[in-house]
């Protein structure tokens, strides 16, 4: 059998591998590791990292195996800092297809500080991740000594690149039907609640006034009172609840809907709105549970019926600042403040890639703040 009938038989068998590992994953870093680490074991190459790149240019590590120190180093440092030449390349344009890097400005760099070793590596290939026009961020591969990959070795990785591109693509396809299934279950168990609970606590509200008019007994009228205060009670947080399920209003705008929480809570809200785009849904929909708990935590302990709100939209990252000049708290990062919902409010917005901050102290107001890139 000839030399490339041999060659052409174990890349097959190395895209079947791969490809196995790519169908079964639901989960994109564990994902990336995975194959990261497949790779590694049936290719030539000994080390690897992939970069995913979001729209605002910004890249991350999402994998990386058997770095040598000098990249690896303080959680990959050397990596996640900078800029090199694939990086730019990807978001210019003029990366499309696997390619030999000459001089990596990265591994260069460690080599010059020399402080700490690269295990004989110092040129790696790059291979963009595509899927159709989509192109989620890149591949680099090195090996001890190896300064140029073949034609042969280039097109097996772009083979492998593409296949990682397509089940990136599936995996965020697949969370995308997965958030409108659980908002369309929200949807509906909120229209249950509005047309059951809700109208059974309204109908109570109503009877327990029509008894304290019926009766002239004193005691009894209290206690018709109290009952009609408790289902009062009940019905505010009712629609409160309703509210958190469903936000009704947002596909008329998210600072309508803003507006209308706060309004419902009894806060005068003054609204300050720099720049106009149309916001993906699921920005929207971090943006306004935050406002939410912000909101609920500025009637509850504020002690003001002001709220001061502000949405800046620039290029690529949307801000929200929430702030109260009410009696504030003692505010430190590392103590947990269940009542406050903080912890809740950086979870959301870190899962959507953003930055979560929160400035407060006693007498002196609280300022929410949350940044998310789109």
């Amino acid at each position: 059998m000839k030399n490339s009938e041999l060659q052409e038989k174990s890349d097959l068998r190395i895209l079947k591998e791969i490809a196995e590992i790519l169908n079964e994953g639901t989960e994109i870093s564990p994902l990336l590791s995975a194959v990261l680490q497949k790779l590694l074991q049936v290719t030539g190459v000994t080390t690897g990292w992939i970069f995913l790149i979001g729209p605002d240019g910004r890249h991350t590590v999402a994998s990386a195996d058997t770095l040598p120190p000098a990249l690896a180093k303080n959680r990959c440092a050397p990596l996640n800092k900078g800029g090199c030449w694939c990086v730019e390349g990807f978001k210019n344009g003029t990366l499309t297809k696997a390619s030999n890097i000459i001089e990596c400005r990265r591994i260069q760099k460690a080599i010059l500080q020399n402080e700490e070793g690269t295990d004989g590596i110092t040129h790696h290939a790059t291979i963009p991740l595509l899927s159709g026009e989509e192109a989620f961020g890149l591949m680099n591969v090195a090996a001890p000594g190896k300064k140029e990959f073949s034609r042969d070795e280039l097109a097996l990785l772009e083979s492998i690149a593409l296949q990682i591109g397509s089940a990136i693509k599936r995996i965020r396809l697949t969370k995308k039907e997965q958030e409108v299934a659980l908002i369309e279950e929200r949807n509906r168990l909120a229209r249950d609640l509005h047309d059951s609970v809700n109208q059974l606590l309204f109908s109570l509200t109503l009877t327990a006034r029509g008894g304290i008019e019926m009766t002239e007994m004193e005691s009894t009228k209290n206690t018709f009172r109290q009952i009609q205060d408790l289902a009062q009670e009940a019905l505010t947080e009712m629609r409160a609840l309703i509210w958190q399920l469903r936000p009704s209003g947002l596909e008329k705008g998210l600072i309508q809907e803003i507006n209308g929480y706060a309004e419902m809570l009894g806060l005068n809200v003054t609204t300050k709105i720099y720049g106009l785009i149309s916001l993906p849904s699921i920005v929207e929909e971090g943006l306004w549970r935050v406002s939410q708990e912000a909101l609920s935590n500025s009637k509850r302990h504020s002690g003001q019926e002001h709220v001061e709100l502000t949405i800046k939209i620039e290029k690529c990252l949307v801000e929200l600042i929430i702030r109260d000049h009410g009696s504030g708290f003692n505010y430190e990062k590392d103590i947990p403040m269940p009542s406050f919902g903080i912890d809740n409010m950086r979870e959301r917005v870190e899962s959507l890639g953003g930055k979560f901050n929160i400035k407060s102290s006693s007498g002196e107001g609280t300022t929410v703040y949350a940044a998310i890139p789109y």
